[in-house]
């Protein structure tokens, strides 16, 4: 008998660390699901547009009329839920938006995709996860736990807060065999970079290089094989020791 094809579902996927991971895994033989507020690119090395869904996850109402659609892409075992797709608003001139001057509807906004969306995926596919006895991975950030030059405060209290939910899956999900983590990158080399990322990698980056998003792409593979079944409740820092 064959063995089941493995199942990821992967939201933010159409750039950066989101299009490295479809790749990544992907090639691995999984099969990936992905969903992003924009359509698939035609333009992908891969056959995804199938398992693609459509979906803005600043929506909560959205999100949650989705589930049921959701829940039949995936069938009877989801292996894999990455919560990747953030945002992080800036200036016009690419600066950082201070606590003290972002409005209500921004901070909600913020909140709404970086971690609500989170919540509402975990609670809609937990019986597909524990089916399987999954994994789940929510990307936080360097931000998280230090104040940075372009990050805005709305989102680094967003990845904050994806961390303490990290740790609540972890313990609620555990009995149930399914693992919990978190992975907090810092500069990767990716769109979202503002201007002065240069000066960041020199003064505070040991290895003196930016990421890849193949290289978090591949942290993630393992995070959701079989190499790591005893990890769960933890935040794996890809950072170049940019925390140190």
């Amino acid at each position: 008998m064959a063995e089941r094809q493995r199942v990821l579902l992967l939201t933010g996927a159409s750039r950066g660390i989101g299009h490295a991971t479809v790749k990544t895994f992907s090639d691995a033989g999984w099969r990936v699901l992905t969903i992003s507020r924009h359509p698939f690119d035609p333009r992908c090395p891969w056959d995804g547009a199938k398992n693609h869904v459509q979906l803005d996850l600043a929506d909560p109402a959205r999100v949650l009329a989705e589930m049921p659609r959701l829940r039949d892409i995936v069938g009877d075992g989801l292996d894999a839920l990455i919560n990747n797709a953030a945002i992080s608003p800036k200036r016009a001139d690419g600066g950082k938006i201070p606590a003290l001057e972002m409005a209500y509807g921004d901070w909600l906004h913020i909140f709404n995709v970086n971690f609500f969306a989170c919540v509402a995926l975990v609670q809609g596919l937990r019986t597909p996860l524990e089916t399987a006895r999954g994994t789940v991975v929510n990307m936080t950030s360097i931000v998280g736990s230090r104040v940075h030059p372009f990050a805005s405060a709305a989102y680094a209290a967003s990845k904050a807060a994806l961390w303490a939910l990290t740790r609540e899956l972890a313990a609620d999900l555990g009995r149930a065999g399914v693992r919990v983590n978190a992975v907090s990158p810092g500069e990767i080399d990716t769109g979202i970079l503002s201007p002065g990322t240069e000066t960041i990698v020199e003064r505070d980056i040991p290895l003196h290089r930016l990421g890849k998003p193949r290289d978090v792409a591949d942290l993630l593979l393992f995070l959701c094989s079989n190499s790591a079944t005893y990890i769960s409740g933890s935040e794996i820092h890809i950072d170049g020791g940019q925390r140190v």
